[in-house]
């Protein structure tokens, strides 16, 4: 009994969804802190050689989509064990950095990978409060803490800023892609790779973002067989949390949240 029972190969399967970082005081996205925990016991588990790990995300905040990438290779380097990812809807923008930490990197046909890039988005309401009569008073100690003032005219010197910050946070992911995925890569600059734009999975497997087709348990039966025991780690959300961030959260706050985390997926399609 005891030789039947070793014999059966585990791979633990870790479920990574929705926008990266913050949404909201209390209902959090995709962030370290939150996932810390659940990574560490999947890498943790005896005798595993693989962890899968599956991901549907658009994106968001790319300190947290670098922090989880990075912690991930730590805890496989560390296990010595190999990291298969799992796309599903989406792996965009910080959805396909944190795909970067796996070994192997596997989507649906129809999934959309890449946007490799940066974005800042906002709203200039100058006009706006004129309009209305609201008169804008800010004081400020530092001549640029009020950069990119949506109740002002823009300022060429603002943008020039913002986008020499965007160029640098844009080489950093570039470098995280061509390092996982080195040699791999079909002519980054002909298939604009770099660029921004993002792929079916079955393009993106034609210019080398990923691996191969196919969702986690098919690969995972293909390769450790029919009787692969998939373990799932997956963080719930308590009743606590769910009454927190449906009933105390500012309602200005929890509907400029529901609008922003609807726009990154609707830009996918979703």
């Amino acid at each position: 009994m005891f030789s039947i029972f070793k014999k059966k190969k585990i791979v633990p399967h870790v479920r990574l969804t929705g926008v990266i970082g913050s949404a909201g005081r209390f209902n959090k996205g995709i962030d370290l802190a939150g996932q810390r925990e659940i990574l560490k016991k999947a890498f943790s588990l005896k005798k595993i050689t693989h962890v899968a790990v599956s991901i549907n995300s658009p994106g968001g905040s790319p300190v947290q989509s670098h922090l989880i990438y990075s912690y991930i290779r730590q805890l496989a380097e560390k296990s010595k064990v190999k990291v298969m990812i799992f796309a599903e809807d989406v792996a965009a923008s910080g959805g396909y950095l944190i795909s970067c930490a796996g070994d192997e990197i596997y989507a649906n046909s129809s999934s959309i990978i890449g946007s490799i890039g940066v974005i800042s988005a906002s709203f200039g309401f100058k006009d706006l409060i004129k309009k209305i009569g609201i008169e804008r008073r800010v004081y400020t100690a530092g001549k640029n803490k009020s950069t990119l003032d949506p109740f002002v005219d823009e300022k060429e010197e603002d943008i020039k800023r913002l986008k020499s910050i965007q160029l640098e946070l844009h080489a950093d992911f570039i470098k995280v892609v061509e390092t996982s995925r080195g040699s791999k890569l079909k002519d980054p600059e002909k298939n604009n790779i770099f660029t921004g734009e993002f792929w079916t999975g079955k393009t993106a497997l034609k210019i080398g973002l990923i691996d191969g087709i196919g969702n986690s348990d098919q690969i995972l039966k293909e390769k450790f067989g029919d009787k692969v025991i998939i373990k799932s780690f997956e963080k719930p959300k308590g009743f606590i949390a769910r009454k927190l961030s449906s009933s105390i959260q500012d309602p200005v706050d929890r509907l400029a949240n529901i609008i922003e985390e609807k726009s990154m997926w609707q830009k996918f399609g979703l």
